[in-house]
């Protein structure tokens, strides 16, 4: 089997998911499923207009990069992309991209949910929120439903 590279993307460019599945299955035909997970922000019910997420350059690539080897190691996935921005993102906009290529859909899938859960967890990013009426509001605060959803993977 192939050694597997991920392709990890720290931005600040919108990115655009169907160009990066197509990136992926160039050329391939040992790919039988690819599972993409798309995060945009919310507006919380008009109560948001962006989010300004920081993170530390180096730490985050590294971060994603032993999270992305971990799921290499434990499904037999054909390649792997993963896309975060940073800086400032508009209600609706993109925010993060999981792109888990494999020849099942199993492993594809399991493979993005892992990768999902642990970028909520443990990736160094920090969200600020910018609401609609034109402040600049708190830093967010990390879930506990994001820990309970990463420690299923124990």
């Amino acid at each position: 089997m192939p050694t597997v590279t991920p392709e990890i993307r720290i931005q600040r460019e919108d990115f655009d998911a169907a160009a990066e599945t197509r990136r992926l299955t160039a050329g391939r035909q040992d790919i039988g499923a690819i599972v993409t997970f798309c995060g945009l922000c919310r507006n919380e019910g008009g109560r948001l207009a962006a989010l300004e997420l920081e993170h530390y350059p180096g730490m985050a690539e590294a971060e994603i990069g032993r999270i992305a080897a971990e799921a290499v190691a434990r499904w037999p996935i054909t390649d792997l992309t993963v896309v975060h921005r940073y800086g400032r993102i508009a209600a609706g906009d993109n925010i993060v991209l999981v792109a888990a290529a494999s020849s099942h859909r199993q492993a594809a899938f399991e493979a993005a949910s892992f990768l999902m859960d642990f970028l909520k967890t443990r990736a160094p990013f920090w969200k600020r929120e910018h609401l609609a009426d034109g402040t600049v509001g708190d830093w967010v605060e990390a879930a506990a439903e994001d820990d309970t959803a990463q420690a299923r993977w124990r």
